[in-house]
């Protein structure tokens, strides 16, 4: 059976090769490799959710969730000068690109490669970004999701790209009946951006 991108050591070949994208009006050249999350291109969903968003306004702790080679961590990063950035995925391989990418970026020593149970337990983020892996199903999903809700700063807010046929609609309801009320801020190319927030009122 060949690599999914969410093999946690992809036994593929590890054959390079760089992409390029614009992100925020920026743009950015990134290694890839056989073995990770889209390879080829900066994919459409994360395109999507990095088109009809932007870049937070003030620093702060922020998730990438499912990080893949790292696109979305490197451009927090370089927008946010203070801000420290965790990207975590289960792929070894998408982690060692994202370490590279960051360092190519000049954002390396704010950007935090890891694995989730790598992260420390006691910390909040107060953003969350994420194009999770829908294909792993809806069970595991919900899980994934829950776990790192639940570390979402009073306050925070988390943006979620899925495909309107993979049940973008369904889990706007989901996440707001789980106590993190959810509005969809765009929808393009058959995704849904989705925006949910920690309701808990912030540290004043």
């Amino acid at each position: 059976m060949g690599d999914h991108f969410f093999s946690a050591d992809p036994q593929s070949a590890d054959v390079r090769r760089t992409v390029e994208a614009r992100i925020w009006g920026k743009p950015y050249v990134f290694t890839t490799a056989t073995g990770v999350f889209s390879r080829d291109r900066l994919d459409i969903g994360t395109a999507v959710l990095l088109r009809e968003t932007e870049p937070p306004k003030q620093a702060g702790t922020f998730l990438d969730l499912g990080c893949g080679y790292g696109p979305i961590a490197c451009a927090l990063a370089l927008e946010v000068p203070k801000a420290t950035v965790w990207a975590v995925d289960v792929n070894s391989r998408a982690l060692e690109l994202t370490g590279v990418n960051a360092a190519a970026a000049g954002v390396a020593e704010r950007v935090h490669a890891a694995l989730p149970d790598d992260v420390p337990e006691d910390l909040r983020f107060d953003q969350i970004w994420s194009n999770p892996a829908i294909h792993i199903g809806k069970p595991e999903l919900h899980k994934m999701l829950l776990r790192w809700l639940t570390r979402l700063a009073p306050g925070g807010v988390a943006w979620f790209v899925v495909g309107k046929n993979l049940g973008g609609d369904s889990l706007q309801r989901w996440l707001t009946e789980q106590g993190y009320p959810c509005e969809r801020i765009g929808s393009a190319k058959g995704f849904r951006v989705l925006r949910a927030t920690n309701a808990a009122p912030a540290p004043s």
